[in-house]
């Protein structure tokens, strides 16, 4: 299934966490998330227990804090709305630094901003210890919906082939004079992602055609073997298992 290619975010290296198979990762990332969300805002320290939880896996994966750092910026744009959720809060508010701040919009903004740089730090991880091809494979062994498989599948395979003719389109519209800083000339981008629309459904009818013809049966096929054990379950559990204990003792206390 796929091409085998490793996504950008992919670190290639001899780590436990690597050799995990894909579901079992999927699943644990999933559970840890969904414990992470649920857990209340007022709970300050369980949120530092995940953050150390997730340094223990990132050292397991020999994946670098330095590298977590810098692609965690994508959350900015969230962090951002963040800021502004103290100041436009309402109910009690106190003075900081001569500023009025909504204790409210406080705990708001600490609740995006802790529980989205664990989501996202937990997805990198994922996606760091897993290829593309193998996060579709694991999605497929959890009984993920075949379409959805699918179109990932695809997607991956010809993904190279579409941005390698919008490079060829660029190419031909600035020979031709045009320039993306004039307003005017946005038509001509315009016609290229609706002819790159075209190429990419004429290809796709021609693909699935010659696959109907080979036996395309509406499943592609899945490779041999690929289970994991109960140890590697056992594993992967440690890390939701953990979260959830966290999540319970702050709860209870």
């Amino acid at each position: 299934m796929g091409a085998g290619h490793a996504h950008p975010l992919h670190l290639d290296r001899p780590s436990p966490v690597h050799r995990l198979p894909p579901q079992v990762k999927i699943l644990a990332t999933l559970l840890f998330t969904v414990v992470v969300v649920a857990t209340p805002r007022t709970e300050i320290w369980a949120f530092g227990g995940y953050a150390l939880l997730l340094a223990a896996v990132a050292a397991a994966a020999r994946v670098p804090a330095l590298w977590l750092a810098k692609r965690a910026t994508i959350e900015l744009p969230f962090v951002l709305l963040a800021v502004a959720l103290p100041f436009a809060g309402h109910g009690e508010r106190i003075t900081w630094l001569g500023m009025s701040l909504s204790v409210d919009g406080l705990y708001g903004a600490w609740n995006i901003v802790a529980k989205g740089t664990l989501g996202v730090l937990a997805s990198l991880l994922l996606a760091a210890s897993t290829t593309m091809r193998d996060l579709i494979l694991g999605l497929d062994r959890l009984r993920c919906p075949a379409v959805f498989t699918q179109i990932a599948t695809f997607m991956l395979r010809y993904l190279d082939i579409l941005a390698d003719d919008a490079r060829r389109m660029r190419i031909a519209r600035l020979s031709r004079g045009y320039d993306p800083r004039f307003l005017w000339q946005v038509k001509a981008f315009a016609v290229s992602v609706g002819s790159l629309f075209l190429r990419a459904y004429e290809r796709g009818e021609r693909v699935y055609l010659a696959m109907v013809s080979r036996g395309y049966d509406g499943r592609l096929p899945r490779p041999e073997g690929g289970g994991a054990s109960a140890a590697q379950w056992a594993q992967s559990a440690v890390l939701p298992a953990s979260a959830a204990a966290i999540a319970l003792a702050a709860v209870l206390g």
